[in-house]
């Protein structure tokens, strides 16, 4: 009999990345799995059409009967009627980050944390073992083009574990890594931490938890930790890339490190996809894989779903999507799209996500938007907050040094596109700007 066979869980939030994968890796043990989330996609049709019941009104006479546990997601608003009607119950609720922890407490973890680049360096890490024989089951915070998929299983239940470590909410901390890799560490999620010194306490508390081996890129406010291993492009670090040659959105470089060195060639533009396959590179290091199997996997490896997503790439139209939603993510992707499409002009629609962080970084959001040529701004997206006076899409889009800028509302954006028709297209943000992507992608197949 399977694990979870004649049990129950819901999830209160079901269609997020990480609870859609977390639902779907119980699913695979047996677990009936039922859930609620606020609007459909094509991630919880999915979920459908692999037999969990979804639903979409915060109802909570639509609630299953036979409930054992709920998970849920700290995105659920307070005035949630289903939580509330779940909490009368006095039903077993558990965090979207401790069902997490429960599973890699059974598992050797590896788990990948940071600001930015985690879930490009979980895809590329969990892609790695699996392409080196090693039963993997991977939780990614985002859909991996190589699996299709934000989970993959393991063949047994002794699989090596690799898991995106997410910051907010201090979700991290309720891991048990073995092996932790920390990408960058830049002011965010102010709304929870209030300052940047409180984010760089709960990182180092997650650096803690780390039983065997701390891969850290060099500058970062790391404490000193017994089993660390510092990577960058400066020849002082443990492991180190040089020797960088870019073109059209194809990378290669040299790793240097315990007296190795291995040329490695990945379809992906960026200096920050050059860090994140370091980091993965060290983490295969770390459980015996050999750099000529790790360079022969990353050279297939295949990206993430809205990572420097390359949609369409003819003579005459580009379309690039991305997850970018924090100044440091946007500067890191705009130059790697000015190096890879030098000649081309760019003509960015960003959706900006949080009024918080958007508050707390105008300054460096004008900034940063100002490097493309053309900027669309789409209105903010809420999620779980509410509006704040003064801060609005216009706001931000006064401080940007462009000519060429407009705030466009979501139902005209397609018909602006289409009038503009531009030749080098990039979507950016982490909110509902995704629903635009295959609209846009098909239309401009059409020019």
């Amino acid at each position: 009999m399977k694990t979870g066979e004649g049990h129950s869980i819901y999830f209160l939030g079901i269609g997020g990345i990480g609870m859609s994968a977390l639902a779907r890796y119980f699913h695979s043990l047996g677990y009936a799995i039922a859930g609620y989330d606020l609007t459909p996609s094509p991630l919880t049709k999915q979920l459908e059409n692999e037999g969990m019941a979804i639903h979409y009104e915060d109802n909570p006479n639509l609630l299953p009967a036979l409930i054992d546990i709920v998970i849920y997601t700290p995105a659920i608003p307070s005035t949630s009627k289903e939580l509330a009607e779940i909490k009368r119950r006095g039903l077993p609720m558990m965090k979207r980050a401790q069902a997490l922890g429960e599973i890699s407490k059974g598992k050797y973890t590896i788990a990948v944390a940071g600001t930015h680049g985690k879930t490009t360096t979980t895809a590329m890490t969990a892609h790695i073992l699996c392409e080196c024989g090693k039963d993997t089951t991977a939780f990614i915070g985002g859909i991996a083009n190589n699996f299709d998929s934000n989970l993959h299983l393991g063949k047994t239940a002794e699989s090596l574990l690799v898991a995106e470590a997410d910051e907010f909410d201090r979700s991290f901390l309720q891991l048990h890594p073995n092996i932790s890799i920390v990408n960058s560490i830049d002011a965010d999620h102010l709304d929870i931490y209030g300052d940047k010194e409180h984010l760089i306490k709960s990182f180092n508390d997650f650096v803690a938890l780390t039983e065997d081996a701390v891969i850290y890129r060099e500058g970062l406010p790391i404490n000193d930790c017994k089993h660390g291993i510092c990577f960058g492009f400066s020849h002082d670090c443990n492991f180190y890339a040089d020797e960088i040659v870019s073109s059209e959105g194809t990378t290669s470089f040299t790793i240097h490190g315990n007296g190795e060195t291995t040329r490695i060639t990945i379809a992906m533009a960026g200096l920050h996809n050059v860090m994140n396959a370091t980091a993965a590179y060290i983490a295969a290091r770390q459980i015996g894989i050999e750099g000529v199997g790790i360079a022969k996997a990353l050279a297939s490896f295949k990206g993430v779903r809205r990572r420097f997503d390359i949609r369409i790439n003819s003579k005459e139209h580009c379309y690039i999507d991305d997850y970018a939603h924090h100044p440091e993510e946007i500067k890191s992707c705009l130059s790697a799209i000015r190096a890879s499409f030098p000649k081309r002009k760019i003509t960015l629609v960003f959706q900006p996500h949080l009024f918080t962080r958007t508050r707390d970084f105008m300054e460096e959001f004008a900034n940063t938007l100002a490097m493309a040529d053309e900027l669309i701004l789409l209105d903010i997206y809420p999620a779980r907050e509410l509006p704040i006076e003064g801060i609005t899409s216009q706001a931000l889009l006064e401080k940007v040094n462009l000519q060429a800028k407009t705030v466009c509302p979501k139902e005209d954006l397609m018909a602006l596109i289409e009038s503009k028709r531009p030749e080098l297209l990039v979507t950016m943000g982490a909110g509902n700007i995704d629903r635009f992507v295959e609209p846009l992608e098909k239309m401009i197949a059409t020019w």
